[in-house]
C-alpha cells in the first residue's frame, strides 16, 4: 500500500488547483500501450520553459508509483511548445495499465501487455472491406456497376470495358491502379510475412462467415480480381478510373451520380505513356514503368501465394506479371494520373523502384540490381518537401525483396542503401523530442507508416538496434504520441482520443463508422493555407496544439490533413502485422529463456 495514498492526494490536490486553469503542460503517448519487451517512450511538452524535475510511472489501479522514469535533455521547443523532454520508460515491463506523471502533467492511462497490437490488423481490414467498389458488404449493396469507357487507348474512345470491381481510392470514389496495386502488394505480404495473425471471419465477399480463406487474403484477392480487369490483355494497361469531376459532391457510393456525361459510366484512363489532360495542363507523363511495375510485382507474388492450391490462376498471374514487366521495359518513365478539374494529381516522379519490385518478385536478380542502382535511396527521406505522391510508394519494397534474395556484397549494399535513408532522416529527427522527421506534406502518415515499415526491414536483414527507437517513436507517432495527442487511426484504440469527424461521406452523411482507416495526417500550415475549398465546420478541438510549423484538423471540412485513404491503410495493416508477430515472437523467446 505504500504510496497510495501520496499519489491519490496529490492527484486530489493537483485537480483541485487546476481545474479551472488552462493546462500549460502535457504528456504524449501511445495509446494502443506499448510491449514488455519493446521500447517504451513517452514526450512531455510543454508552453513554459519550467522542465519537470521527475517522471513516475503510476500503476492505475493501485496509484502506486512503480517505476522512476528517465528523463532526456531538455529538447527545447517544437511546434506548439517551448520545451519538450523525452520520458523513458523502457526498463519496465510488467503487464497492467498505469499512467505517468511528471510536473502537473498527468498522461492518459495505457496498457503495457505482449497483446497491445493484437487483432490491429484486422480491425483496419475493416476500412478495406468498406472501401470495396461493385459488391460493397458494408452497405450489403452494390455500386459503380456500369463502369465504364475508355479514354487515350488504342481502341476508340468511349468503348465500353468491364472495370467494376476493386477499392475507392480515398473518401472520393476514383481508383487508381497505383494505389490499389500497392495496397495489394502490401496486404499479399503481410498474409506471407505473418500468416498467423490473422483471422478468418468473413466470405470472399466480405460479409459474415468463415471461408477457410484468411481474411486479408480474401481482401487483397478483391484487389488483384480488379487489376486483372484493367491489363485485359497483354499490353494494355489501364492506369485510372474515374477522375476529379467525382468531387462535385459527397454521397454513399451506391448512390451513383452522372457526372461524366455518359449516364453512370466513369472515364478509364490507359496507359499511353504519353501526358494527357489536366484541365488547363497536362499531366507530366514520360512512360509507363511506374504502373507497369506496380502490376507486375502484385501479379507476381499473388501468383506465387496461390501455387499451391489454385495452379491455373496462378499461372494465369505469373504470365500477367511478366507481360507487364516487358511492357515497362517497353516505355520506361512515369505514368502520373489525370485531372479535369482541379490542379491536384499523383505526380509520381519515379519508376525504377517500381521495376526493381516486378524484376525481384520475378527472381529476375540481375535486372532487379540494375533498377536498384538507378534510385539507390528514396528520394523523400531526409528532405523537407515534395510533390503529392512524388516519391511513391513512399518505400522501396525492392531493396528488401531483393536482398532477401542475396548474399555477398550486392546485398550489403542494398541493406546499407536503406541505412543511407534512415540516416537521412535520423539526422533531422534527433534534434526534437519526437523524433520526427516526416515532411508535413499531404499524406504525411502514409509517409510515417513507409518510413518505419522500413527501419523493420533494415532491422530484419541486419539484427542491427540502431534505429529501433526511431523506429519506435515513428509508431508511437501515429498512435497519439503526437503534438496533437491523438490517433490517426479511426477507433484505433477504442478507448483513445482517435478521428470523429474525418473527411468521409460515410461518417458525414450516415454517421458510418469507417474503422480502422489511416487518415492523412498533418501538413505544414503553409499547405494548409495555400488549398482550395477547405473550411472548418466546426471549433478545432486542437487548436491549442496548432502552430506555425503543422496543423491537424479532425473536421470534416479539412480534406488535407483528416482524409482517410486506402493504400495508406494497407501499408499499416502490413505494419501492424508485423508488430502483433514480433511482440508474440518476443514473448515466446522471453518464456523460453526463463523456463527450467
Amino acid at each position: 500500500m505504500k504510496n497510495i495514498f501520496c499519489i491519490a492526494l496529490l492527484l486530489l490536490v493537483s485537480f483541485a488547483f487546476k481545474k479551472n486553469e488552462p493546462a500549460e503542460s502535457w504528456i504524449r503517448i501511445n495509446q494502443l500501450g506499448y510491449t514488455p519487451n519493446g521500447i517504451k517512450v513517452a514526450v512531455w511538452c510543454a508552453k513554459t520553459d519550467r522542465l519537470p524535475e521527475t517522471a513516475v510511472l503510476i500503476d492505475s489501479s493501485t496509484h502506486e508509483i512503480v517505476y522512476h522514469c528517465k528523463l532526456s535533455a531538455a529538447y527545447g521547443a517544437y511546434g506548439p511548445f517551448t520545451q519538450t523532454v523525452r520520458i523513458d520508460f523502457t526498463g519496465f515491463s510488467k503487464p497492467g495499465k498505469y499512467f505517468i506523471k511528471a510536473g502537473d502533467a498527468i498522461s492518459p492511462v495505457f496498457p503495457i501487455d505482449k497483446n497491445v497490437y493484437k487483432g490491429a490488423a484486422d480491425f483496419c481490414l475493416r476500412y478495406m472491406r468498406q472501401q470495396r467498389s461493385g459488391f460493397n458488404p458494408f452497405l450489403k449493396d452494390s455500386c459503380h456497376t456500369h463502369d465504364g469507357y475508355t479514354l487515350y487507348g488504342p481502341m476508340p474512345d468511349s468503348t465500353h470495358i468491364d472495370v467494376t470491381g476493386g477499392w475507392h481510392d480515398a473518401s472520393d470514389y476514383l481508383q487508381y491502379t497505383t494505389t490499389s496495386a500497392n495496397a495489394a502488394y502490401h496486404l499479399l505480404a503481410a498474409y506471407r510475412d505473418f500468416p498467423q495473425v490473422f483471422g478468418d471471419t468473413k466470405q470472399a465477399n466480405g460479409l459474415e462467415g468463415a471461408n477457410g480463406v484468411a481474411d486479408v487474403l480474401d481482401e487483397a484477392r478483391w484487389g488483384i480480381d480488379w487489376l486483372l480487369k484493367m491489363n485485359p490483355k497483354d499490353g494494355w494497361l489501364f492506369n485510372q478510373l474515374g477522375d476529379d469531376r467525382d468531387h462535385k459532391g459527397m454521397r454513399i457510393p451506391k448512390e451513383d451520380t452522372n457526372y461524366y456525361g455518359r449516364g453512370l459510366e466513369r472515364p478509364v484512363y490507359f496507359c499511353s505513356g504519353k501526358p494527357q489532360v489536366r484541365g488547363k495542363f497536362m499531366n507530366a507523363t514520360t512512360g509507363i514503368a511506374s504502373t507497369a511495375g506496380k502490376f507486375a510485382s502484385s501479379f507476381a507474388l499473388a501468383s506465387q501465394l496461390y501455387a499451391g492450391n489454385d495452379r491455373a490462376f496462378s499461372e494465369r498471374l505469373l504470365h500477367k506479371a511478366k507481360k507487364a514487366f516487358e511492357a515497362g521495359q517497353k516505355q520506361p518513365g512515369v505514368c502520373q494520373t489525370a485531372s479535369v478539374r482541379s490542379p491536384y494529381i499523383y505526380a509520381e516522379g519515379n519508376w525504377t523502384d517500381d521495376m526493381e519490385l516486378a524484376a525481384a518478385a520475378l527472381q529476375m536478380t540481375d535486372s532487379a540490381l540494375r533498377y536498384a542502382r538507378e534510385e539507390s535511396v528514396t528520394p523523400w527521406l531526409g528532405a523537407d518537401s515534395a510533390n503529392h505522391y512524388q516519391w511513391y510508394p513512399f518505400v522501396n519494397v525492392g531493396h528488401y525483396e531483393l536482398a532477401k534474395q542475396l548474399n555477398g556484397k550486392n546485398r550489403e549494399m542494398l541493406i546499407d542503401d536503406y541505412r543511407k535513408g534512415i540516416e537521412k532522416v535520423w539526422l533531422k529527427a534527433s534534434t526534437n523530442a519526437f523524433f520526427r522527421a516526416i515532411p508535413f506534406i499531404w499524406c504525411s502518415n502514409n509517409l510515417t507508416v513507409a518510413f518505419t515499415t522500413q527501419c523493420y526491414w533494415y532491422r530484419q536483414l541486419t539484427n542491427d538496434n540502431t534505429y529501433d527507437e526511431l523506429e519506435q517513436a515513428n509508431l508511437d507517432w501515429l498512435f497519439g504520441c503526437n503534438p496533437w495527442g491523438t490517433s490517426m487511426v479511426y477507433g484505433l484504440p477504442a478507448w483513445g482520443d482517435t478521428p470523429e469527424d474525418p473527411h468521409s461521406a460515410f461518417t458525414h452523411l450516415k454517421n458510418y463508422p469507417i474503422d480502422g482507416g489511416l487518415v492523412d495526417g498533418p501538413v505544414y500550415t503553409s499547405i494548409y493555407k495555400s488549398l482550395i475549398g477547405i473550411h472548418l465546420n466546426n471549433a478545432d478541438e486542437y487548436e491549442a496544439f496548432q502552430s506555425d510549423l503543422a496543423v491537424y484538423h479532425d473536421d470534416y471540412g479539412d480534406y488535407s490533413t483528416n482524409e482517410p485513404t486506402m493504400d495508406g491503410t494497407a501499408s499499416l495493416i502490413y505494419l501492424l502485422a508485423a508488430k502483433e508477430s514480433e511482440a508474440l515472437k518476443d514473448d515466446k523467446e522471453k518464456r523460453a529463456g526463463t523456463d527450467p
